[in-house]
């Protein structure tokens, strides 16, 4: 602000121009702090920071089953980020999957639920990228086997998979509703993880929310529309926003991926945004939990399995989670008639087994309690014991698992 205009004007004028300049820039504040709410509940930070790196700078390997991407700067530096981008030039990519340049994005990047996010939020998100430290640092190039490196082929995936459009809300439904769909639809990005994907690395809207394993990070991330699985049907809303907000709650805790993003995301969202998203996940939640299918393994076997595994749960798990299976919540999540137990992937309990976890430390659950690794503890046959056994005790009615199951997920990796 240069001093001799300041002095030029009358005494009025002086006072009206330092009073415009403070609404101003108390207005690009408001901006930009609703845009830093707005990129949590969008989890941003969890692609474009690599641990260990600067915010928001990029160069975080994403292994899929195609090869290795590597996210982008985000920094507003303006040659190795978003520096010289315009608000138009950031919605576009937001909402088509497209860079500045008309180039095509991977769908790594989850802009088939991006593109739902309205005009307005995206603006504010560009004005807090805008506002955080630039990072000159190049973006690393993605490391994609033939043919998948031609990006022309994501031409034939956005014609089976994507739909641009900003997110209509229902008319029918309670704008709480919409505002829940909204945000899970859209900016939560639910879908990319808790729908089933094909061999293209696509899914179909029609089997949004009906889980399906995560591809490469070895967790299987449950129906959301099935209560024999994780819908949340028969979950009261507090149920559900305590396990959204605290990773915890008296039904159950979070671990591996959804961790993460309650950690990095979910834990920072106001009350009503919470309740919210709760309301429409509960309305996602349909039927009741079904019988187990057949599982493969001869029934003199399953016998076996199941008696042996009673013995390795009495000497390595009832000290927390009770002999009777109830556990002692929120600390130490029941077992008997938990949905994500039994469902029809044994993926994540067969994980937990082996390699043990802790809910994420969130304000509201700061020094969650955690499980042990049993790997080198107990063997394969241990294992697809003790999980055979919780998964059918108590009234549960998930079917056996085998040793060998249990042998390819203790050499997997870890991420």
């Amino acid at each position: 602000m240069r001093i001799d205009r300041l002095v030029s004007l009358p005494a009025f004028g002086v006072f009206a121009f330092l009073a415009g300049a403070i609404v101003a820039e108390a207005a690009d504040d408001a901006l930009i702090s609703k845009g830093e709410y707005l990129a949590r509940a969008g989890d941003c930070i969890a692609c474009h920071t690599n641990p260990g790196g600067a915010l928001f700078a990029g160069g975080r390997p994403m292994a899929t089953p195609f090869g290795t991407i590597y996210t982008s700067n985000i920094t507003p530096d303006p040659t190795t980020g978003i520096g010289s981008w315009t608000a138009d030039q950031f919605y576009g990519t937001m909402h088509t999957g497209r860079f500045p340049d008309g180039g095509l994005i991977y769908p790594a990047m989850p802009f088939g639920s991006y593109t739902k996010v309205t005009r307005e939020d995206c603006d504010a998100i560009f004005a807090y990228l805008r506002s955080v430290p630039p990072v000159h640092q190049p973006n690393r190039p993605h490391d994609l086997r033939f043919p998948f490196n031609n990006r022309q082929l994501i031409l034939g995936w956005r014609t089976l998979f994507f739909q641009e459009g900003e997110y209509q809300p229902n008319p029918t439904k309670s704008a709480e509703w919409n505002r829940g769909a909204y945000l899970v639809e859209g900016l939560g990005h639910c879908a990319m993880c808790h729908s089933p994907i094909n061999a293209l690395g696509g899914s179909s809207e029609s089997k949004a929310f009906e889980g399906g394993l995560i591809p490469m990070q070895n967790w299987y991330a449950p129906s959301l529309t099935s209560n024999k699985e994780a819908g949340l049907g028969e979950w009261s809303i507090e149920e559900i926003v305590d396990l959204l907000r605290t990773g915890v709650s008296q039904r159950g805790a979070v671990y591996g991926p959804m961790a993460e993003v309650t950690f990095n995301s979910l834990q920072y969202l106001n009350d009503a945004d919470v309740r919210a998203m709760a309301v429409y996940l509960k309305s996602l939640g349909q039927g009741s939990p079904l019988a187990a299918e057949a599982s493969g393994i001869p029934l003199p076997e399953s016998s076996l399995l199941m008696s042996f595994g009673q013995t390795v749960y009495a000497t390595h798990c009832a000290s927390c989670h009770a002999t009777d299976g109830r556990g002692m919540p929120p600390d130490y999540p029941p077992l008997a008639r938990n949905p994500s137990i039994q469902m029809e992937s044994a993926v994540n309990p067969i994980r937990m087994v082996l390699n043990g976890g802790f809910p994420p430390g969130t304000e509201g659950n700061p020094m969650p309690y955690g499980m042990p690794p049993f790997a080198q503890t107990l063997s394969d046959d241990e294992v697809a014991a003790v999980v055979t056994y919780i998964r059918a005790a108590w009234g549960n009615r998930g079917s056996p698992v085998s040793s060998r199951q249990a042998n390819e997920l203790r050499t997997a990796p870890l991420d």
